[in-house]
């Protein structure tokens, strides 16, 4: 249930200790008796749907207070970035091209190129009128369209005639830059020294807000479904100017949240808190040197950055005070990442050479090969209906399943974007209603996304024993056997 003091302050940089709060009669749930990750567990299914009940949510729409989608930040430089057609350079490549290793000339980082990453990767890309209503899609989706994630730039070169090294963040609406923190070349060397040259930084957060308006006490779930999704286009848009990127997995919260200026309180409506998530490297890939990069950022740089020139104050984003949802303070403190959680603080990172024997995975036809990546990127839509006769060629269906295949026996180097973007094994495998899809039989079917039998076996004595487990004859021809199996209770 909501909490019933609705005009506390929260400050993320002290999450709250929840007290417990009641779902159904007799259902209890008391955070401070749990451990960290039991938390999380229990938030899990506390929030889940039932067969007889939704999950806790408000039960009607607030529409008079709905939060703006847009985070602005007044009293501060705003950089307005060029607009560029799709036939102005750095011009698109194929869309197929981005699964091929090296293939795409990496392009310099200029303004132009910073332009085209940032349209591709957080930007409007059409606008939707129905009636008096308009609103805007973007590149990355969202849950609900409600965009709970935020994006910021560190450059630490300066480029053109009015972005120099600071912090900026990506206000999508205007695509442009407001300019939040600056600081000396050389303080911004000493933060990246540990990578390779022209690397710049990319910090995503979330405004919990956003989501918690329409779901309610399942917002959180939402805005981590919606860090995946920006995650994804953060990795195809670099892609598409041939840059590589890396997540910064040895960063605190504390760290992240830090150098995003998310823990200067003064500059925001502390009824309307934002949090840090994660921080990317990304950089030209000019060659094929094999280059240590660090997953982390010097602390002591970082507490000089802490001490620079900050401008900005960031909007009021609804009109009356969010509802709080004790549930997500329990989970945001239960999931707050407060140390390092492994001893690897780098990878060496050397990315194959492209080569006409190594094709790029779920290769189409010419004609499919033509398609740009800025067509792919600006039609990109949910499906809201069909039409109940077209189907799809079975290659094609395969090439998308091939295409969510992280490969991650392979070094993080080798493997296919986005998923070169993670330094650990898929945990998420994908249940799909197969129906009409040339040449396979409809159903329902699994998609394993690592190899190994012991996962299959895990899946296969969790599900009903009527279920048969076999692979259709048309898959075998890319995908590895062992991945996938289809389920069905007729059979």
């Amino acid at each position: 249930m909501c909490s019933s003091d609705l005009s506390r302050p929260i400050n993320i940089f002290s999450p709250p200790n929840p007290s417990s709060f009641v779902r159904m009669p007799g259902e209890r749930y008391n955070p401070r008796s749990m451990d960290s990750l039991e938390t999380v567990k229990q938030y899990h299914e506390m929030t889940k749907h039932d067969f007889n009940r939704y999950a806790p949510a408000l039960g009607y729409m607030d529409w008079a207070n709905q939060p703006n989608p847009y985070r602005r930040y007044e009293e501060t430089a705003f950089i307005q970035l060029p607009i560029l057609s799709k036939d102005q350079d750095p011009l698109s490549p194929p869309y197929d091209s981005l699964y091929s290793h090296n293939s795409i000339p990496s392009h310099p980082c200029t303004v132009s190129s910073v332009s085209r990453f940032l349209e591709y990767a957080l930007s409007i890309t059409a606008w939707k009128v129905a009636g008096e209503n308009k609103w805007a899609l973007r590149s990355n989706p969202s849950s609900g369209n409600l965009h709970p994630t935020e994006g910021y730039l560190f450059l630490g070169e300066t480029l053109g005639e009015t972005l120099v090294p600071g912090l900026y963040h990506y206000a999508p609406k205007v695509h442009g830059l407001e300019q939040r923190m600056t600081c000396s070349s050389e303080l911004a060397a000493q933060l990246l020294h540990a990578f390779p040259p022209h690397t710049f930084l990319m910090g995503l957060s979330s405004i919990h807000w956003r989501e918690a308006w329409k779901y309610g006490e399942r917002a959180f779930r939402y805005c981590q479904h919606d860090i995946g999704h920006a995650l994804g286009t953060v990795r195809i848009a670099a892609a598409t100017l041939g840059w590589k990127v890396i997540l910064l997995t040895e960063l605190t919260d504390h760290m992240v949240g830090g150098f995003l200026g998310l823990n200067r309180l003064q500059n925001f409506d502390q009824n309307e808190p934002e949090f840090p998530e994660l921080i990317m490297a990304i950089w030209p890939h000019l060659d094929c040197k094999p280059h240590p990069i660090s997953l982390s950022l010097p602390p002591e740089t970082m507490d000089s950055l802490m001490e620079q020139n900050w401008f900005g104050t960031a909007n009021r984003l609804s009109r009356d005070k969010p509802i709080p949802w004790e549930g997500i303070d329990a989970v945001t403190k239960a999931s707050w990442k407060k140390t390092n959680t492994s001893s690897k603080d780098s990878i060496s990172y050397l990315s194959p050479q492209n080569t006409s024997d190594s094709p790029a995975p779920g290769r189409l036809t010419q004609e499919h090969n033509q398609v740009s990546a800025h067509q792919i990127i600006h039609q990109r839509r949910s499906a809201l209906a069909f039409d109940g006769q077209t189907s799809i060629p079975a290659s094609r269906f395969f090439t998308m399943l091939e295409r969510v295949m992280p490969q991650a026996d392979k070094p993080i180097r080798e493997r296919p974007q986005p998923w070169d973007i993670l330094p650990w094994p898929s945990t998420i495998h994908l249940a799909l209603f197969v129906h009409r899809v040339d040449d396979l039989p409809s159903g329902l079917y699994l998609l394993l996304r690592d190899s190994t039998s012991s996962k299959k076996d895990m899946f296969q004595s969790a599900m009903h024993e009527q279920f048969v487990w076999d692979t259709p004859r048309s898959e075998e021809r890319r995908v590895g056997k062992e991945c996938r199996s289809r389920w069905s209770p007729y059979h």
